[in-house]
């Protein structure tokens, strides 16, 4: 796991910058004057609906954790690399936010029956949020 050994290398200012540019880009995505109200009603659910939903912070402690977890192994993975430019970072994540998240997507959206606007809507966040990730950390390494 010689791989690992790289977390003392990284710019962890890069990965809070990365972090942060994540949750900003969730956040105007899903805006419902952004891709959001095509969103709710893609997966059947109202504004009301999604402000009524229990857990409060046990829906987003998880997610923040995602996040923050999948901008230190994208920092590790680049620094391993050695892609230490903007492009080589973004071009990275790039090509792991496609296989890997909207892969994902669409395997699991389409074995649940969900719309293909759920999946687009999606994949579009994740593929943009990580290679926005992916261009702050190489950039900063």
């Amino acid at each position: 796991m010689d791989w690992l050994s790289h977390i003392s290398q990284i710019n962890w200012l890069a990965v809070v910058l990365a972090f942060v540019s994540s949750m900003v880009i969730g956040f105007v995505w899903y805006m419902p004057a952004v891709l959001g109200r095509k969103w709710m009603e893609a997966i059947g659910k109202t504004e009301d609906d999604l402000k009524n939903i229990d857990g409060g912070a046990g829906i987003w402690i998880p997610m923040m954790v995602a996040a923050a977890l999948t901008s230190i192994l994208l920092a590790v993975l680049i620094s391993a690399l050695g892609l230490n430019t903007f492009l080589a970072g973004g071009l990275f994540a790039l090509v792991l936010s496609v296989v890997f998240r909207s892969g994902g997507h669409v395997i699991h959206n389409g074995f649940a029956g969900r719309p293909s606007a759920v999946t687009l809507i999606d994949s579009g966040h994740d593929i943009i949020a990580m290679t926005v990730a992916g261009v702050i950390i190489g950039a900063m390494q």
